[in-house]
């Protein structure tokens, strides 16, 4: 069976749009101004940010007017309590599995965290297994992530396919293994000259379609 590597976080479930929900409701709870929420998303840059840079941030800006109990807490289940796996997504991943597909999610991130927005998505449901950095030592796009989550559904990474948001650790990772891979842009442009993705495409949902027309 081919094997199809995903990316989670902005990939498979918009990550953004869930913390910055979080965000809202965690300026609104504390009385703190709209317009921090533009402060937060740029700190938090996707996720990418360590979490205890951001949590040492507002920390320093909030100090003595939120909790730091509440701070780690918009850190640690903010977002991963209000991610949704959209209809498109989920039609894509019946699909893909229908056509003889394994999937496999390939994640850098907190293993807590990052097993919580799978099962609240029912992920956990559509796909064959996954892997988390925290829990296997590596981090995208270091190979040994990537061998970890094919030996987890026990099919050889060859003609493996990798689909996910970043650049750096999903494109990047898949060139360095001469694997196939698709960019998913979220509406940004490609802005990497050394390598290139397989295929660019808008979504999740159509990045699947093309995987499985490029097989046939």
């Amino acid at each position: 069976m081919p094997l199809l590597m995903l990316d989670l976080d902005n990939t498979l479930v918009d990550r953004d749009a869930a913390f910055r929900n979080a965000v809202i409701a965690f300026l609104t709870e504390h009385g703190l101004p709209d317009t921090d929420l533009t402060w937060a998303m740029t700190v938090d840059a996707s996720g990418y940010t360590a979490r205890h840079h951001v949590a040492a941030a507002m920390t320093a800006r909030y100090q003595d007017r939120v909790p730091a109990a509440a701070i780690h807490a918009l850190l640690d289940h903010g977002a991963a309590e209000r991610v949704v796996l959209t209809d498109s997504s989920h039609e894509a991943l019946g699909k893909v599995h229908a056509d003889g597909w394994t999937c496999v999610i390939v994640t850098n991130g907190r293993t807590a965290q990052q097993e919580a927005k799978i099962r609240r998505t029912g992920l956990d449901q559509l796909v064959q297994g996954w892997v988390i950095s925290e829990e296997v030592g590596r981090k995208k796009p270091e190979p040994e992530i990537f061998h970890a989550a094919a030996d987890a559904v026990g099919v050889p990474l060859t003609d493996a396919w990798v689909i996910g948001d970043s650049p750096h650790a999903d494109i990047a990772g898949a060139n360095a293994l001469g694997l196939r891979s698709i960019w998913v842009s979220n509406g940004q442009p490609w802005a990497q000259d050394s390598y290139q993705p397989t295929h660019i495409a808008k979504d999740i949902a159509t990045a699947i379609d093309y995987v499985i027309s490029a097989e046939r």
